[in-house]
């Protein structure tokens, strides 16, 4: 997805917007990809750090068709700015944008409609989409959609998204909106929804829910609710969890490693490499220019293999796994299960989900703690998450330095990294001022993975990858290449040797990749594949690249949510983990081997 930060002003221009509001998890990214496309643009919020998403959508008939922006807004259940998003959206409204597209969950009536009934007070003209209403048939029920037109004066329609149902009707009735505001004849009576009394707004909402919905046919959601308590009941929902992150495990490793052994690295040894070099020997002679290329660290030989052939395989098959379970509607139920264990170090629940998405990309694990309800959840997330969950990049460079020596290391150094977390928490709690807060949580319906959306999003993470994790990379062993051939690496390498050498026990050489690290955590890892390293060694290595310094992207972004003082200190906290944790773990190495 590429990166387009807009300028205040081209946000400001809503009127010729419209708007896409809704609770969370309701299915608006379906809604909002359907009539943008994939290729969307993301922004920051003028003076926020909050993000949405922005496309364009064309509607009216052939003679009148127009284009407009559309503006996914964060997901909110309210208008009431108790938090950074909900701001946004109340900020948006009061721009006055061209119209707004409201879904709503057919599964939660009450609360949907409580927050449409508040959108309604901006007297801002508005389609109803209820979605969903494929997961509410299954329970036996419908949504009477005319019957809420009528009382709401609103074009109302129902929709499921994910198989486009509703989607055509919703555009048709954007366009008969849009064009009744440009001919100045307004839509609804204001007076007959408008309503500034919370009470009386809830009240309204749940009637107009209780008369909306109707039964259809039997409940076939019994199996469902039978699974809902055997996964978040502790007798029986621990084990299937550790059964199924051990299955996500296995086939992040299996998956990644398979492409990794089978496909990519024979490509680029066999093919992409030699074609390279042969190419750079016949035009450029012999000399500076031809080492930085293709020498040690050259540019168009590691640059390419270490992102393309020894990181991406993890991050598609991480990416498969993790869609699965998003989709699956497991994540929440994991939150809900593990709610009383991370109480007892400060967390909720729902602190899970940032984590799990860390292990990701530590940026979009980091921005959604912002949906925590206070500083203290959020810090202690950016902290745990910036100490010792590793990206998926990173991931992959360690899994492809361990899996060669022995499959053990892998599972070692993440048992250390829960290890830290756990630890990382209780004493976080303790420092940092605060109370927790209980854990609420929408439980989505439980459901079969989809092909189709699997394949989008993992295709959408790739482009992630492919901007802000493979260019990076490619850039910092570029730079690495010009340092080591002009000889600046080397002198760079004296002056830590006594660190290196004499504290971590590693080979001089390793130097180099704790200076590329600065750029990528990942760089920490990649080099050591060249060197001949003992199992202790390598498990030294992977702690210093598992606690190093954070991204330089990771900490803009913990600059821009905390300020540039929090981020020093993190900065500060993980560089003296690594290497004082490398080092004893060293001398613990030592002991151990002298006592058995």
């Amino acid at each position: 997805m590429a990166d387009c930060h807009q300028s205040r002003q081209e946000v400001e221009e809503l009127e010729s917007s419209i708007l896409l509001i809704g609770p969370p998890n309701v299915g608006k990214s379906v809604i909002f990809n359907y009539f943008t496309g994939l290729d969307v643009g993301m922004a920051n919020y003028p003076g926020t750090t909050v993000e949405f998403s922005v496309g364009e959508i064309d509607i009216g008939g052939e003679e009148s068709a127009r284009s407009y922006q559309l503006i996914d807004v964060p997901g909110t259940y309210t208008l009431e700015a108790t938090n950074a998003a909900e701001q946004v959206a109340v900020d948006m409204l009061t721009q006055r944008p061209a119209a707004a597209v409201c879904v709503l969950d057919a599964q939660n009536m009450e609360s949907s409609l409580y927050l449409l009934l508040q959108l309604l007070e901006h007297e801002i003209p508005t389609v109803v989409a209820v979605n969903r209403t494929d997961l509410l048939a299954n329970e036996g029920m419908a949504v009477d959609v005319d019957y809420l037109s009528s009382k709401l004066g609103l074009p109302v329609v129902e929709t499921v998204a994910v198989e486009q149902r509703g989607l055509e009707t919703v555009r048709t009735e954007l366009s008969r909106l849009v064009e009744e505001q440009a001919q100045q004849r307004p839509h609804f009576s204001s007076e007959k929804i408008s309503d500034t009394n919370s009470h009386s707004r809830w009240e309204k909402a749940e009637n107009l829910a209780r008369s909306a919905y109707y039964r259809v046919g039997e409940d076939q959601t019994e199996a469902k609710e039978s699974w809902d308590q055997l996964l978040v009941s502790p007798a029986t929902g621990f084990p299937i969890a550790l059964l199924v992150l051990t299955l996500i495990f296995g086939l992040v490793v299996g998956l990644g490693l398979g492409l990794r052994r089978f496909l990519l690295s024979p490509l680029f040894e066999h093919f992409v490499i030699p074609l390279i070099e042969l190419g750079v020997t016949s035009i450029i002679p012999p000399g500076l220019w031809r080492s930085i290329l293709i020498g040690e660290y050259g540019f168009l030989v590691k640059g390419l293999e270490w992102p393309f052939a020894l990181v991406m395989p993890y991050v598609l098959s991480f990416y498969l796994g993790l869609t699965m379970l998003e989709d699956s509607g497991y994540m929440p139920r994991l939150a809900v299960l593990l709610d009383g264990i991370l109480n007892k170090i400060g967390l909720s629940g729902g602190n899970i989900i940032p984590l799990l998405l860390g292990y990701g990309c530590a940026i979009p694990g980091i921005l959604a703690a912002r949906a925590m309800a206070n500083r203290k959840e959020r810090l202690t997330i950016a902290v745990m998450i910036s100490l010792a969950v590793p990206c998926i990049a990173q991931t992959g460079a360690f899994i492809s330095l361990l899996a060669e020596a022995s499959i053990w290391l892998i599972p070692l150094v993440f048992l250390f990294s829960f290890a830290v977390l756990v630890l990382a928490g209780i004493i976080l709690d303790l420092l940092i001022s605060g109370d927790w807060t209980p854990t609420v949580l929408e439980i989505p319906e439980l459901l079969l993975p989809r092909p189709g959306v699997i394949a989008k999003k993992i295709w959408l993470h790739f482009k992630h990858f492919l901007v802000d994790g493979a260019v990076p990379m490619v850039i910092g062993v570029g730079l690495a290449a010009l340092l080591y051939e002009t000889g600046a690496m080397e002198i760079m390498a004296y002056y830590m040797r006594p660190l290196v050498d004499g504290w971590l026990g590693l080979p001089e050489e390793a130097a180099t990749p704790l200076l590329l690290g600065i750029m990528r955590r990942e760089l920490t890892v990649l080099p050591l594949l060249d060197m001949e390293l003992s199992f202790l060694q390598l498990f030294v290595g992977s702690v210093v690249g598992l606690f190093y310094v954070p991204c330089i992207a990771v900490i803009a972004t913990l600059a821009k949510e905390y300020g540039i003082r929090v981020a020093a200190a993190i900065l500060l906290l993980t560089t003296t983990t690594a290497f004082v944790g490398g080092g004893l773990i060293l001398r613990a190495g030592w002991l151990l081997a002298a006592m058995f």
